[in-house]
């Protein structure tokens, strides 16, 4: 297996804390959890915020399914000698941490579902535009993501352009990956993943830990009603912030106070 990046949020990483995992979406990487990782890394937690495999620091192939992509980072934790973990995940990550705590269900002291939807079914015509126009894609996912132009208070920065960074962000990983022939297309490789991954409803059904489901009041690509099925079945605690798609951006305060609330080992 390719070694996994993990930005351990300013802190060396220690194995004996208790341990929380955060797992980005579709053409993101660990930067898209800075605050958070560092916020849970100066409070006395063991933080692991990866990049994928082929996505940032990561070298590739990129996972072949959500299920294979949970089994890697599953296969990280033990390579670093963690024996269990709070998992986080936004979006298209959020399905990756559903998978790996019912693939080891021991294994997973929380789940904290972000922008979540099951089935997570992407439009034929956006996948269409990935294949084609990747970057006119990503301009469309931008405006679909974030509810607002500028950041709130606090973080990244007061007037921080969130469509700008997020627009290179998403660029720059697209551009890091291109596969042995050079033609690799990661957005929609990503886009593919989530759409074709059925399985979230199955794994509720092993996931033995308590699930937070947070959802964007302003969500375009994930409504709260998209993710309603899959808290039901994970008989999770559903809790709404006011901001859309990019969570960890659109109210960065509100999501960080929530999840040091509810993540206790």
């Amino acid at each position: 297996m390719s070694p996994i990046y993990a930005y351990s949020g300013g802190k060396p990483f220690d194995a004996t804390l208790p341990c929380v995992v955060f797992v980005h979406g579709a053409l993101h990487d660990h930067s898209v959890f800075t605050l958070l990782a560092r916020s849970f890394a100066h409070a006395g937690f063991g933080v692991l915020a990866v990049d994928l495999p082929a996505h940032g620091r990561s070298p590739g192939p990129p996972p072949a399914s959500i299920a294979a992509a949970a089994a890697q980072l599953l296969a990280m934790l033990d390579a670093r000698g963690v024996q269990s973990a709070a998992w986080v995940g936004h979006s298209m990550g959020s399905l990756i941490a559903l998978e790996a705590a019912a693939q080891a269900p021991e294994r997973a002291w929380h789940l904290a579902l972000l922008a979540t939807a099951a089935p997570m079914r992407v439009s034929d015509a956006l996948l269409a535009t990935a294949e084609q126009q990747p970057v006119k894609a990503m301009k469309m996912v931008n405006v679909f993501s974030h509810s607002s132009l500028a950041a709130a208070p606090g973080y990244p920065g007061p007037g921080s352009w969130l469509h700008g960074a997020n627009q290179a962000l998403m660029e720059r990983t697209q551009a890091g990956w291109r596969g042995d022939d050079g033609t690799g297309n990661l957005f929609l490789h990503d886009f593919r993943l989530c759409n074709d991954y059925d399985g979230a409803l199955a794994a509720a059904e092993r996931v033995r830990c308590p699930v937070t489901v947070v959802a964007g009041s302003r969500d375009q690509m994930t409504p709260a009603k998209a993710g309603a099925a899959l808290a039901q079945a994970l008989n999770a605690s559903s809790v709404p912030l006011p901001c859309g798609h990019a969570l960890m951006q659109g109210d960065p305060e509100g999501l960080r106070a929530l999840l040091q609330a509810r993540l206790r080992p």
